[in-house]
């Protein structure tokens, strides 16, 4: 923790003192000129009155970071298949662990998940770790916080990855906190230094800034990520790695939460599992011309999605939302009518294999990350578009 430090025997001007803070932070208490609870930490008054303000960083105690040795990916599953998005951590982890050569290892937990964590080694993983017990059936979280606690201590991973699904978003923060280490969520770019530091790169403040965060002084590292940010790896006909079966006391997997019944959702098509997309903006003038970018969608054989203004407008369902407060996508081809480029919007399709851009602002921040610009008003384009795509088709 970082502090300022006041010499009092320095002040010469009181009442000039205190107006150095823009925040209101400094006043005088029993006497003393004191920083209160308003103080931002942004070392202005330490720049305008060095002799005053004394900028002090503690010293953090070192830790042993070769001690800590390996990347782990926690494997989210149900119903005995494995969720995409922890093969694509499986990917990335690979790729991380070539540079601090670190070996990579996957963490599974449920019953009867011995046949599903044999298949993780079709993807490179160096070493599973199965955790198998009738009371993991159900995704409970005092007992798999228990498990994911047992397994860090007994491996102690340098960095843990976790999918950003409903499980995972409940899990992490709580084993994270349990090592009193810090957890970056949702993050879209993932890095490690050679001294194995993880680079963590997130949006932060509505997209308008990229957040670069990294934990120095603590281990392990946890980071999750959503659904089709990274690459999976292709599976391999041969394994590798090999798999460890891990025990836990039952008095561990106790719960105060009791399953009575689970009812299943109708299960929808997601636009984040579409081939083809096609994107309404805010450049729709009214709710009846989505009719236009449906028939498109239904050409190509894809799915429609919007942006954030077209489901405040109640126009759409917040499923189809595509950015940081929506889906992440991933699609063979996207093509967006009338959107600006905002970077809440582009940070959750720009890895799309081939994106196409419909805008009339030759200048509009969609075009940076395009592949193909057509500059035009979508109410002329679009309506060609089909009639192109009818004449092919007949």
């Amino acid at each position: 923790m970082a502090k300022i430090i006041v010499h009092q025997d320095a002040i010469k001007d009181r009442k000039e003192v205190v107006k150095v803070c823009p925040f209101f932070a400094l006043e005088y208490e029993n006497d003393e000129l004191i920083l209160n609870a308003a103080c931002k930490m942004c070392n202005i008054c330490v720049k305008r009155l060095p002799e005053v303000f004394e900028y002090v960083e503690d010293t953090l105690p070192e830790i042993d970071k070769n001690a800590w040795r390996g990347i782990a990916v926690y494997i989210d599953h149900i119903e005995g298949n494995i969720h995409p998005v922890s093969l694509e951590l499986i990917g990335k982890a690979k790729e991380m662990a070539v540079r601090i050569d670190h070996p990579v290892y996957c963490l599974v937990m449920g019953d009867k998940v011995h046949d599903m964590a044999e298949e993780l080694l079709h993807y490179g993983a160096d070493e599973v770790f199965i955790y198998d017990k009738p009371q993991l059936y159900d995704f409970r979280i005092e007992p798999y916080t228990a498990v994911f606690e047992n397994f860090i201590n007994r491996v102690k991973p340098t960095i843990v990855l976790v999918g950003g699904t409903t499980v995972g978003r409940s899990l992490a923060p709580r084993v994270a906190a349990r090592f009193r280490t810090g957890l970056t969520a949702d993050c879209t770019t993932l890095d490690v230094q050679e001294n194995t530091d993880l680079d963590q790169i997130r949006p932060a403040y509505g997209g308008n800034i990229m957040a670069h965060i990294h934990t120095p002084n603590h281990r392990p590292q946890f980071a999750t990520v959503r659904y089709k940010i990274f690459n999976s790896p292709e599976r391999s006909e041969t394994k590798s790695g090999k798999l460890t079966s891990c025990s836990i006391s039952d008095e561990f997997l106790i719960s105060k939460i009791n399953v009575i019944e689970i009812k299943k959702k109708e299960k929808l098509k997601s636009i984040e599992e579409a081939d083809v997309i096609v994107v309404a903006g805010h450049a729709l003038r009214k709710e009846e011309d989505l009719s236009m970018i449906n028939e498109l969608a239904d050409m190509l054989g894809g799915m429609v999605a919007t942006t954030r203004p077209l489901i405040e407008a109640g126009w759409t369902d917040p499923r189809m939302q595509i950015g940081l407060s929506g889906r992440t996508v991933k699609p063979k081809l996207i093509i967006t009518c009338g959107v600006s480029g905002a970077i809440q919007f582009v940070a959750g399709m720009n890895s799309a294999e081939m994106i196409i851009a419909i805008n009339s602002d030759p200048k509009a921040q969609i075009f940076d990350v395009a592949h193909y610009a057509i500059i035009g008003d979508i109410y002329e384009v679009i309506p060609r578009l089909i009639e192109k795509l009818k004449e092919f088709k007949d």
